[in-house]
């Protein structure tokens, strides 16, 4: 399923995109505000992409590259994923290379897939959850009119705040 923006395609990631999908995912200023087991390798790349691929035929998680219309190269991604039993809400997760944050990449990417999101799947709910010190993200989601759930926790990481949009 691919996705089509002003200046970006969000695309299938594949075998092709190992090397991107490493660097992103490798990348330390990323990784200050995630907490996975970054792959060390294209290995490890590729065995992420595999998982990913599954996931998305099973309609577990719609999961897209970022790239820009004039280069092929992904510098970074975005998904859905995480969905409720009933499928009217699901969890967004977003990444981008630091070269290219504060240039309204990532606001044009969310932006396209929260229409895709409400408008192609029928969700009702999107939750975000970002580390209480990622101001970047933060400013993302309230520029996107995402609230802070106060009282709400993401279970397991208590760094993190959780926001959400309701449809």
């Amino acid at each position: 399923m691919k996705l089509e923006t002003e200046r970006l395609l969000l695309k299938d990631i594949n075998e092709r995109h190992v090397e991107d999908i490493l660097r992103i995912r490798s990348n330390e200023v990323i990784n200050r505000f995630v907490k996975r087991n970054s792959p060390k390798n294209n290995y490890d790349a590729l065995q992420f992409i595999l998982t990913i691929k599954e996931r998305t035929r099973n309609n577990e998680t719609f999961y897209w590259g970022i790239s820009l219309k004039d280069h092929p190269d992904l510098i970074g991604t975005i998904c859905l994923w995480n969905f409720s039993q009933d499928r009217t809400t699901a969890e967004i997760g977003y990444e981008l290379l630091p070269d290219y944050h504060r240039k309204g990449i990532m606001s044009e990417a969310l932006a396209a897939v929260i229409h895709f999101a409400f408008n192609h799947l029928g969700l009702n709910e999107i939750l975000a959850m970002t580390d209480t010190l990622n101001e970047n993200s933060k400013r993302l989601l309230l520029k996107h009119d995402f609230v802070w759930e106060e009282n709400k926790e993401d279970e397991g990481f208590p760094e993190n705040l959780v926001f959400s949009l309701k449809k």
